[in-house]
């Protein structure tokens, strides 16, 4: 290792990018976050090179420098989620707490993720711990319990090599994944205490997407209604003030959704944004609509919001909003020709 020059070494590592990335984004939650420290790995990396002895596999070297990279940032960082005020419209006792960095991940970039080879962290993403449900758990663990939870249970490191990577005992990683255990499943949503690996979408699932994508093109905000479970949450992350039409507060239940909706599709409305187009697209192993709007005098659909759903039943019981600086990581258009129509 130490006797590569820059580019060999450049070469050497950089296959291992995309699946550094998912684990530094289920670390900190955020894709651009995630970016920077797999950059920042690769530094620590460079600089640390002729420390490799090669007794453990470069795959096993650069997961511990990421993992370390992610709690120097966390400790440097320190974020939490935070209850939502008493204010929040149809809050209640099990509302989900705030995670205002949350971001999503795309899936055109997962399958890149996947290791080549057998060894055991071959399974980094076709297990089902990318969605958003889990994202949104984890980050109420302290950032060590996080690592121990997503080491062991994740990639399926041994107690022991876990151990070295945190610089705690065998012992300790056990009881910090225990305790992680018992708080994920606090947090987790009820339906949702378990997780299993992603599957291909349904034609149920499919039909759904589509009517779903109906109800903003057709501007018929009542019939969301049916698409969505009684209990369904529907939160928006990272939406600031400055994304006309979003709703305020950030969390919501299904009538005042419903409600939401009504105003900003009906013409006669003081809140009326436009006329809507849908692209259908997957984040976190999960369907998502991405939302453009053409608004009164335009003759172009604007990228408005992506929202990634959680389907239960045949019903959506979770629809997690973002704004549209999300699109390019996506490959999203950045705008819509008048003529253009995206669900025929």
């Amino acid at each position: 290792m130490r006797d590569l020059d820059q580019a060999a070494f450049a070469s050497l590592v950089e296959g291992h990018r995309r699946e550094l990335q998912v684990h530094c984004y289920r670390m900190l939650g955020s894709f651009d976050d995630a970016e920077d420290l797999v950059q920042e790995t690769f530094l620590r990396a460079w600089r640390k090179r002729e420390a490799f002895e090669g007794r453990a596999s470069i795959r096993a070297w650069l997961y511990r420098i990421a993992t370390n990279a992610c709690l120097d940032f966390l400790d440097r960082n320190p974020r939490r989620p935070v209850a939502r005020s008493a204010g929040s419209a149809a809050l209640t006792s099990d509302s989900p707490d705030d995670v205002n960095w949350l971001e999503p991940y795309p899936d055109l970039l997962l399958e890149p993720a996947l290791p080549t080879d057998a060894e055991p962290d071959a399974a980094l993403v076709a297990k089902e711990t990318i969605e958003l449900a889990f994202l949104v758990a984890i980050q109420h663990l302290p950032p060590k319990q996080r690592a121990a939870l997503i080491m062991r249970d994740v990639l399926g490191w041994p107690a022991s090599q876990t151990s070295a990577v945190l610089g705690l005992t065998v012992a300790s990683v056990n009881s910090a994944l225990q305790r992680a255990r018992a708080t994920l499943k606090e947090h987790l949503p009820p339906r949702r205490l378990e997780w299993a690996p992603a599957e291909d979408p349904t034609q149920a699932e499919r039909r759904l997407l589509q009517r779903y994508m109906w109800v903003f093109e057709r501007a018929d905000a009542q019939a969301l209604a049916e698409l969505l479970h009684e209990d369904v949450r529907v939160t928006m992350p990272m939406l600031t003030a400055c994304t006309p039409g979003m709703p305020d507060p950030l969390w919501l239940a299904r009538d005042p959704l419903v409600a939401d909706l009504t105003a900003v599709l009906d013409p006669s409305s003081p809140r009326y944004l436009g006329r809507w187009r849908s692209i259908p697209t997957r984040a976190n192993r999960q369907p998502a609509v991405a939302h453009y709007v053409q608004r009164p005098g335009d003759t172009w659909y604007s990228p408005q919001s992506l929202d990634v759903l959680r389907p239960v039943d045949g019903r959506i019981a979770e629809i997690t909003t973002f704004g549209p600086s999300r699109f390019p990581a996506f490959g999203l258009p950045a705008t819509l020709g008048q003529a253009e129509t995206l669900m025929s």
